[in-house]
């Protein structure tokens, strides 16, 4: 079973994947974000293979530059320290397996939840 993050820690995951088959949308990490037709789409998840590789960020990123609006999730191997970078580029949620839920439980996760807080770029601005 999968854990759902939000700002508010570990949260049941209130998606009906049988439901609304037609309105999610999966998206590996070499998935061209500038050519995806989004338009009935509720939920677009990004896969993350593993913790290093960003790709998913910036998809998320152009997703949302492009006018996307609905749930943006992110799945797969994305780790706590991460989690300020995902909400900043557009992400709504996290989801990861169980295993990964055990290694960093929700305290590791809800330490970070103030990503708006400690942004370098804001720090810079003034």
């Amino acid at each position: 079973m999968n854990t759902l993050i939000t700002d508010t820690g570990f949260t049941p995951d209130d998606w009906d994947f049988e439901g609304a088959n037609d309105k999610t949308l999966d998206l590996a990490s070499d998935d061209d974000p500038m050519t995806v037709k989004f338009d009935s789409t509720e939920m677009i998840r990004v896969d993350f293979p593993n913790f290093a590789d960003g790709r998913g960020f910036t998809i998320a990123r152009q997703l949302r530059w492009r006018g996307y609006t609905g749930r943006l999730r992110a799945k797969g191997h994305v780790i706590a320290d991460q989690y300020a970078m995902a909400r900043r580029s557009g992400f709504d949620e996290v989801e990861i397996d169980a295993a990964l839920a055990q290694r960093q439980p929700e305290a590791d996760w809800r330490a970070r939840k103030d990503w708006q807080a400690n942004d370098y770029q804001a720090r810079m601005r003034g």
